[in-house]
């Protein structure tokens, strides 16, 4: 909208004020720019798509590393630092969840710790959520295999292996990282990692997974149900 007054400048005037005009829109145009990039924390929040999930997107921060730093923290001092976050696992790349997909990129993205000259001992754990038309056995057969093709010299470990893939579907998703010390940090569980050999050996006296663990629970929980019903109907 222009004034009275600026609707009788003369034609140099204006073309001064025209170029006011654009040097304060290159100004605006700037400082949208500097905020939109203020607004990209190194930590943020991201939909996962599965319940109890919490997905956090980084910037410039290697996702191994950060994680690596975080249980080798609590490894060490024992001291337990979250209450509610039962495992922290980082993911450095994701793909569309489905086979072909999956070996194309995977072939790619284990050459910095599988193809020749490096090598290393290596086991594949999988899991996944709101998906049933992926196969475990599959998924894990065709990812050692490329595994093995990138250097022959790469072994299946599954007791202390140097690398761990970690292969974690969520919906049509696949997320993937490879990391180091799973099975000295716990399977990167925060709670576990805390505890002391003998805490775990009075809490945990065979050696199960965590997803029989879970399992455990949902069946006492059943029986303990059935139990009270039965309890109930012998009172009546």
């Amino acid at each position: 909208k222009f004034s009275d007054h600026e609707e009788r400048l003369s034609g140099s005037d204006r073309e001064e004020d025209e170029d006011d005009v654009e040097a304060a829109l290159k100004k605006e145009v700037g400082q949208i720019r500097a905020s939109t990039e203020q607004k990209l924390r190194r930590f943020q929040s991201v939909e996962s798509g599965a319940n109890n999930v919490v997905f956090i997107r980084t910037q410039g921060i290697e996702p191994e590393n950060l994680v690596h730093h975080i249980l080798k923290d609590m490894h060490t001092t024992k001291k337990k630092k979250t209450r509610v976050i039962l495992r922290m696992l980082p993911i450095s790349g994701t793909c569309k969840a489905f086979m072909e997909d999956m070996k194309k990129y995977t072939e790619t993205f284990f050459e910095p710790w599988f193809k020749a000259p490096n090598k290393g001992t290596f086991q594949i754990v999988y899991k996944a959520r709101n998906n049933s038309h992926m196969s475990r056995e599959e998924v894990i057969k065709e990812l050692a295999g490329i595994v093995g093709s990138l250097n022959p010299e790469n072994k299946v470990d599954l007791n202390n292996p140097q690398y761990t893939v970690v292969v974690e579907i969520i919906k049509t998703v696949c997320c993937l990282s490879v990391v180091r010390d799973y099975v000295l940090f716990r399977k990167y569980n925060l709670q576990e990692v805390v505890k002391n050999n003998k805490e775990d050996a009075q809490q945990n006296p065979s050696s199960v997974t965590e997803e029989q663990n879970s399992e455990v629970v949902e069946a006492e929980t059943e029986e303990k149900e059935k139990s009270s019903k039965e309890v109930k109907e012998e009172s009546k």
